[in-house]
């Protein structure tokens, strides 16, 4: 999409025009370990085969926001599955983003994602070779914990989410690496991020990160009332369209 993103998206939402982009939004179950995974699922109007994406929410759970984005990509083109790592569950409030980000064990977080992204290798809409993943503060983490587990994921973005450095598990990273950061974010502040570049780099795998100085934690989310920088939002998501378009779709 355009630098304008976020707005061109809210104004085809409000007009009721992207739909028509998006043949289909549903709830779907999918197995994982001998639990079941969850998610909603968006798909382009057209039939396909198409590349896919895996979203992973925030610490706030899969809400509208994350939603908003799904059917962005969708109508991008991509099938794109938010799974759900709460089951359900979305918090209003700090607190209880809190409790439930600490509450979800990280295997079964991984688990999940795991058992989203095979479900998309098996639908025949899907091109089982060009499925990429992005995520967003609790997310972006678990999005990096994915390449390391699914060597099979072509790409990952990073959005303001932990970072690993340990270079064993780094090693089995395929996917090729985008991230955005804050340069204000007090959780993963840039030493944080040069730290993982370093990592990444004595391994040989390149990443392209990006820091905005004045950006903190969550700039990209327009509900952070005190932290949402449109411009740097706009910019952060133009890469990642970028990214995606140059992994996926050539």
């Amino acid at each position: 999409m355009k630098a304008a993103r976020l707005v061109v998206l809210a104004g085809l939402l409000l007009s009721g025009l992207l739909p028509a982009r998006i043949h289909a939004q549903q709830a779907v179950t999918f197995p994982s370990g001998t639990a079941t995974g969850e998610g909603a699922l968006y798909l382009p109007s057209t039939p396909g085969p198409h590349p896919a994406l895996v979203l992973v929410h925030e610490w706030w759970g899969l809400n509208d926001w994350i939603k908003q984005e799904a059917a962005g990509y969708a109508a991008q083109g991509y099938v794109a599955l938010a799974v759900d790592l709460y089951h359900g569950k979305v918090a209003q409030d700090p607190e209880t983003a809190h409790e439930l980000s600490r509450g979800l064990p990280q295997d079964q977080g991984v688990r999940d994602l795991v058992a989203g992204f095979r479900y998309l290798q098996s639908r025949k809409d899907v091109q089982p070779s060009r499925i990429g993943a992005v995520g967003w503060c609790m997310g972006g983490g678990y999005a990096l914990q994915l390449a390391i587990a699914e060597p099979q994921l072509k790409a990952v973005a990073i959005n303001y989410g932990a970072l690993a450095t340990d270079t064993a598990a780094l090693e089995k990273i395929h996917a090729a690496v985008l991230g955005n950061f804050g340069g204000k974010d007090q959780g993963i502040p840039p030493d944080a991020v040069h730290a993982f570049q370093a990592a990444m780099q004595s391994i040989g795998k390149p990443v392209d990160a990006k820091i905005y100085p004045d950006a903190g934690h969550a700039f990209e989310n327009p509900n952070n009332k005190m932290g949402y920088r449109a411009a740097d939002a706009a910019d952060a998501l133009g890469r990642i369209d970028h990214f995606l378009a140059t992994h996926l779709k050539q």
